[in-house]
């Protein structure tokens, strides 16, 4: 009768190491919000985005639509933006701002020039309806949500 040696664990192969990768910024965002729901609309995902930029930083609408996987919808974000006054929770819609960093919002203020002055009570510089140093201060979703 023979015997058989059995395989040590050192001569198998090892499974070459995966490379983890995070979820995208769609799955990460659902995780951050409270209510969990998988059928969520659109606005709904781009007002809890917006709820999460901090305070005196910027983003755009463009950023926003990227980290939410429709990187060409900036539109669709800038209408899902003229929807928050009708949004359950509050959102901090003056901290967003178009591409170049201009206060394109404004005039859905009353007055216009109350988005220039809830960024400046924040720490931000605005002038001429542009936000300076906007490189600095913009706050990108996709990298940290």
């Amino acid at each position: 009768m023979a015997t058989t040696k059995k395989n040590s664990g050192a001569a198998k192969k090892a499974a070459p190491s995966a490379k983890k990768t995070a979820p995208p910024a769609r799955e990460r965002l659902k995780a951050v919000k409270p209510s969990g729901g998988k059928d969520d609309s659109f606005f709904d995902l781009v007002h809890e985005v917006a709820r999460q930029i901090p305070r005196g930083r910027v983003t755009s609408y463009g950023a926003i639509a990227a980290c939410l996987g429709t990187r060409l919808s900036a539109r669709m974000v800038g209408w899902a933006m003229m929807a928050v006054p009708y949004a359950k929770k509050p959102v901090p819609a003056h901290r967003v701002v178009n591409r170049n960093g201009l206060l394109t919002g404004k005039h859905h203020y009353d007055p216009p020039g109350r988005m220039q002055q809830l960024l400046e009570k924040e720490g931000a510089v605005v002038k001429d309806d542009k936000v300076v140093d906007f490189k600095k201060l913009f706050w990108d979703p996709a990298q940290e949500l």
